[in-house]
């Protein structure tokens, strides 16, 4: 980095706020994928979006890349800065700057915790729906269009943002949309940003849609002898409409390893675990129905969870299955994959994506948000191994191109990054050339983020 840059940096920012340290890079230069790390040159830490617009401006005008970095959980390498230059810290811009509880909105800026929301919503009756099994920043879930185990009914990211303060790559602060409920006014900018993975300016602050907390909640673990039996059951529940929250689905190997880490004693067939929202008369009518529904598809047996313990016991296997198998491989990385199909196609996806596991001979199991077509497959491998590095490669090409031929898409919510790019052109085909006119009028010296999934030279 040339000295008149970090001079530069220095009259509008602190000393704290600027860092060449090499611990500090190195935390900086990865995400939890399996990508091959990359250092910054410099890792900057903004305090607001002024900070922000003057961080930009000196970039633009001197062409060094910059890659936005929130917690560094992500599964594609979106904040891996593989051209170097700045990343932009955003956690000491963690202020809830606003909670509107009669407009059900809250403001926040994109440091924020998903945790630490929620704790703060509680306190109003409130929470926030979107829950991606990591503690991921708001920021960073805005610029993936996170979803998880909850979209099946209150819907992905991108459905819950009202309005975003965005810096863009010249250093002018926009925002994208307004407190209203709906507008008819201007192109949809709230959707443009949202998963544009930091390519096209950075989020300083989001505009969430919040919800109140159901009145009550009820949790159940189905299980099935036939994966097939149990996606089945999970398309009639969608088709006849049964409000549920939350229908995970679980394989066999799975199982066994929630068994090991909560020390449950699950019956380790394919099993579906769900949750249903709402008052307790209407509450109580989805359950039944529910539960007519996985007998007539060859449910062998279901449990029902409604005080708290027990529903958090049932959701600790299914949000930690990632780390549990982390610790049942030491030395193994792990590569998550992520494709979406519509939900006539899951039940053949699945069963495809195991039998293609085994077919490579990688230890793994698949899980997946069934209501939404979303599924995953944890696969560890041995990164000093070419031979099943190149296995792993292979898996994951077969199951995207296997989702893309049934109308879905490389990846649910995890986000292209660099895992998925050389899929788009596959999935989008020539609308792929309008997305890098965008990039090109937006950023048209291409520092924001690049190398990832838009390549405009």
């Amino acid at each position: 980095m040339k000295h008149e840059v970090l001079s530069h940096l220095k009259e509008f920012l602190s000393e704290e706020q600027i860092s060449t340290n090499e611990t500090i890079r190195s935390h900086h230069s990865k995400d939890e994928s399996y990508h091959t790390p990359a250092l910054p040159e410099v890792v900057l830490f903004p305090r607001s979006s002024r900070e922000i617009s003057h961080i930009l401006k000196l970039a633009n005008e001197n062409g060094i890349p910059v890659t936005p970095f929130g917690l560094g959980s992500g599964l594609e390498g979106h904040v891996v800065p593989v051209q170097g230059g700045f990343s932009i810290d955003f956690s000491e811009m963690d202020e809830i700057l606003e909670i509107r509880e009669q407009d059900l909105l809250v403001r926040v800026q994109p440091g924020v915790t998903r945790s630490t929301l929620d704790k703060a919503l509680k306190k109003h009756g409130l929470f926030f729906p979107v829950d991606p099994g990591a503690d991921a920043t708001i920021g960073g879930m805005t610029a993936t269009n996170a979803s998880g185990t909850t979209s099946v009914k209150y819907g992905v990211m991108k459905d819950q943002i009202r309005n975003l303060e965005v810096v863009t790559p010249d250093g002018e602060i926009i925002h994208t949309g307004s407190l209203a409920q709906k507008s008819s006014s201007g192109y949809n900018l709230n959707d443009l940003y949202t998963g544009s993975e930091g390519t096209l300016g950075c989020i300083s602050e989001i505009t969430l849609k919040v919800y109140g907390i159901p009145e009550h909640i009820t949790a159940a673990r189905a299980t099935f002898k036939e994966m097939t039996e149990a996606v089945n059951a999970v398309t009639s529940i969608v088709q006849t409409g049964v409000p549920v929250a939350r229908m995970e689905i679980v394989d066999e190997s799975s199982i066994r390893q929630v068994n090991d880490w909560i020390e449950t004693d699950y019956e380790v067939n394919p099993t579906l675990f769900l949750e249903f929202h709402g008052n307790e008369a209407g509450l109580n009518q989805d359950v039944a129905f529910a539960k007519e529904i996985l007998s007539d598809h060859g449910c062998t047996s279901v449990t029902f969870e409604k005080d708290t313990r027990g529903r958090m016991k049932l959701w600790e296997g299914r949000h930690n299955l990632a780390y549990t198998y982390t610790h049942a491989y030491p030395g193994r990385s792990m590569m998550v994959t992520d494709v979406c199909v519509p939900i006539s196609s899951l039940a053949e996806a699945i069963v495809f994506g195991r039998e293609e596991l085994d077919r490579q001979g990688l230890p793994g199991g698949l899980v997946g948000h069934a209501g939404d077509g979303n599924y995953h497959a944890f696969v560890m491998i041995d990164k000093n191994d070419e031979n099943e590095m190149h296995k792993a490669e292979q898996f994951n090409e077969a199951i995207v191109e296997h989702a893309l031929a049934r109308g879905g898409t490389c990846t649910g919510e995890h986000g292209v990054g660099i895992g998925k790019k050389k899929y788009l052109e596959a999935e989008h085909g020539a609308s792929l050339s309008i997305m890098k006119s965008i990039k090109k009028a937006l950023d048209p010296n291409n520092i924001m983020n690049p190398g990832k999934f838009i390549d405009i030279g």
